[in-house]
């Protein structure tokens, strides 16, 4: 059992909805993340999503895109992304820790080498926006080899033949996009959320985790109320960027998060 189903399992026992903030590796400076993930642990966080910066992030909207742009700049590569996962590991963050890139720079690697090297420095599962699952079956093997969950993502425009065609194919958790466009927090989630989530609930028991356009405290608890998990980005690396210590701005935004979602208030 992966790390990943193991957290999922306990949370659901235990009532709770899991919160998985994303982080852009080498944002605000290289070795941020090897700060910034223990502090959201500290504040509440049960998975970690670790975006790779890729030049050319066609699912990212704005803010994603300029820190996957600064991050580059700091000289970030994806071998500097697993060497800071293994060292995290090594400082003793336990928490299911999920790369977030595009598929060239893993390609790039070779799928077999990446996915060795991923399983080696402690990955729990990756997530590849662009690569569509039906050809994902060689990085799916490579990771299947190493006990590493490949975790698809699913549109409200996905049809219902489809969403069981992907879940078929997906490990750990499903990745539901709770709108149509690119990532970035918005004023209002969709109003047929709660449709799409029961829909594609009736044709797969994996955990189910909703990203992209949550921001804010309640927002958080909506999506809490209807989904296994709830994903942040853009909304957190704005609060990361915006002041002069990016490492309590992360833990303050994440802890309103985690109180909008056991309904503490933000």
């Amino acid at each position: 059992m992966s790390r990943i189903t193991t957290a999922f399992e306990g949370l659901r026992r235990a009532g709770r909805t899991a919160l998985m903030p994303f982080l852009t590796m080498g944002y605000p400076h290289r070795e941020s993340a090897l700060e910034l993930v223990p502090a959201l642990v500290e504040a509440g966080a049960d998975l970690i999503e670790l975006g790779v910066p890729f030049s050319d992030p066609l699912a990212d909207g704005a803010t994603i895109q300029a820190a996957s742009q600064q991050a580059l700049a700091n000289g970030m590569t994806p071998a500097l992304c697993l060497e800071q996962v293994a060292a995290l590991r090594e400082r003793g963050v336990a928490v299911p820790l999920i790369l977030m890139g595009y598929y060239n720079p893993f390609f790039q690697m070779g799928l077999e080498g990446f996915a060795r090297r991923a399983a080696e420095a402690g990955v729990d599962g990756v997530i590849v926006p662009d690569l569509p699952p039906e050809e994902s079956e060689p990085l799916q093997a490579a990771l299947r080899g190493q006990g590493l969950d490949l975790i698809f993502l699913l549109a409200p425009t996905t049809d219902d033949a489809r969403v069981r065609s992907v879940a078929r194919r997906a490990g750990g958790f499903l990745y539901l996009v709770s709108l149509t466009g690119v990532t970035g927090a918005r004023d209002r989630l969709p109003s047929d959320l709660e449709r799409f989530v029961a829909r594609v609930r009736q044709v797969t028991d994996l955990p189910l985790a909703v990203g992209f356009g949550i921001g804010r405290p309640e927002q958080a608890a909506r999506v809490a109320r209807i989904a296994d998990g709830v994903i942040v980005g853009s909304a957190l690396l704005r609060a990361i960027g915006s002041g002069a210590d990016p490492v309590a701005a992360a833990r303050t935004f994440v802890a309103s998060l985690r109180r909008g979602m056991d309904g503490q208030g933000g």
